[in-house]
């Protein structure tokens, strides 16, 4: 079976010649040579392969390409722009949450899609949106803080608002 479906990744109009069936996650690596999205866990567990599709975050490895038409897609490879990373990713290094580099991608995108839809998260809320994403390399205590310092409290805190 083979169908032509069409889609946008990354703001470019893009065309899957083949098997409706064939994951998101195979079309971005294999056919589209996108491969910030990880290949981890094929089971919708880990979070490595997460993208956004029409702005919600979601694993690409549960998605087949077939149900994408028309979709807008972003990978990790769409989040920063030609000026530099996107404030999320600068979060990231400025707090050097980075290690193996696998989860990352996903975090990145699971964290924008949070800050998307709630700009001033608490550090449960935070948590509680990086659940789907599993990291074997360190602790989340520096992700969290990396996401914090873009919010509000976050803001306060690192210009001594609040301070004795």
């Amino acid at each position: 079976m083979s169908m032509a479906i069409s889609f946008m990744v990354n703001g470019q109009a893009r065309v899957h010649h083949g098997d409706p069936r064939l994951s998101l996650l195979d079309v971005l690596r294999t056919g589209l040579r996108l491969t910030g999205t990880k290949d981890v866990c094929r089971e919708g567990f880990c979070g490595a392969c997460t993208v956004m599709i029409d702005g919600q975050a979601v694993p690409a490895c549960l998605r087949p390409v077939g149900v994408l038409v028309v979709a807008e897609i972003t990978t990790i490879e769409g989040m920063a722009s030609p000026d530099g990373l996107n404030p999320v990713q600068q979060a990231f290094v400025d707090h050097d949450v980075v290690q193996c580099g696998m989860c990352f991608p996903g975090m990145v995108i699971s964290v924008t899609d949070l800050l998307n839809r709630n700009p001033d998260p608490t550090r449960a809320q935070v948590k509680a949106a990086l659940s789907g994403n599993q990291c074997r390399c360190t602790g989340y205590e520096r992700v969290v803080d990396a996401v914090m310092s873009l919010t509000s409290a976050g803001t306060a805190a690192d210009n001594g608002a609040g301070q004795p």
